[in-house]
């Protein structure tokens, strides 16, 4: 299951209020707690207390370990209860898909490299922001490299598509797949330039990793879209 996919499941498991409710006070407290104590707190019965940590558990939310909550070992000392923490994974959902994280990574990375090079910010930037792509493009063709220009642009649709990018097909004269969301949008409303030149560079990536059928990538800006727009390559003159 795709990583936002996951992230949609795991958020939907806390609409139960039972089961919310349960998530909230493990997170409280700062160490694992037993069905036991989740139960007493909440004031749930045990049997459905059990039932709603698991499911959390099973869904990523919570994570747990066994223990014997007497402190005492060897015979006679019981048999170890299973006890819940918060999971540390992080859980991000957003309508339309959005990538501030990657983005602040992305520029982070180019700042500190940029400071200990001397190379301006917006050159590291973009040669970080066309690796990543080429990681993502190199990771879809695993095992079913496409073989010409047509299934490569294919390929680079889903890829961008799992990313957040919503490819739309543009007037059919054209040839060319419009991209209806930018996963930087509140960053290309301020900063354009700096927007652009991270989804220029990593569609290109994503193009690279395609080679030699990968899809032309060309700066298009429209502010209802995102400012790349793509295209099969072209065949051999």
């Amino acid at each position: 299951m795709p990583n936002r996919e996951r992230d949609v499941t795991r958020i939907g498991a806390l609409t139960d209020p039972v089961r919310r409710e349960l998530y909230r006070f493990v997170a409280a407290q700062p160490a694992p707690v037993s069905r036991d104590e989740a139960a007493a707190a909440t004031g749930i019965a045990r049997h459905q207390a059990k039932f709603h940590l698991d499911r959390l558990e099973a869904d990523g939310l919570l994570q747990s370990d066994y223990a014997r909550l007497t402190g005492r070992s060897g015979p006679g000392a019981g048999r170890p209860s299973k006890r819940y923490r918060r999971s540390p994974d992080q859980i991000a959902v957003s309508l339309p898909p959005r990538e501030y994280e990657l983005a602040g990574r992305l520029m982070a990375a180019a700042i500190a490299e940029s400071a200990r090079t001397g190379t301006p910010a917006i050159e590291v930037l973009r040669a970080l922001a066309r690796d990543y792509g080429r990681e993502l493009g190199s990771t879809a063709t695993e095992g079913r490299e496409p073989t010409d220009a047509e299934a490569a642009l294919e390929l680079a649709v889903g890829v961008l598509g799992e990313h957040g990018y919503e490819p739309r097909d543009g007037p059919a004269a054209s040839g060319e797949v419009f991209l209806a969301n930018c996963p930087f949008h509140a960053l290309a409303q301020a900063q354009t330039e700096l927007a652009c030149t991270m989804n220029l560079a990593l569609i290109s990536g994503v193009s690279d990793a395609l080679t030699p059928h990968g899809p032309q990538a060309r700066l298009c800006p429209d502010p209802s879209r995102c400012c790349v727009v793509l295209r099969a390559a072209a065949g051999p003159g």
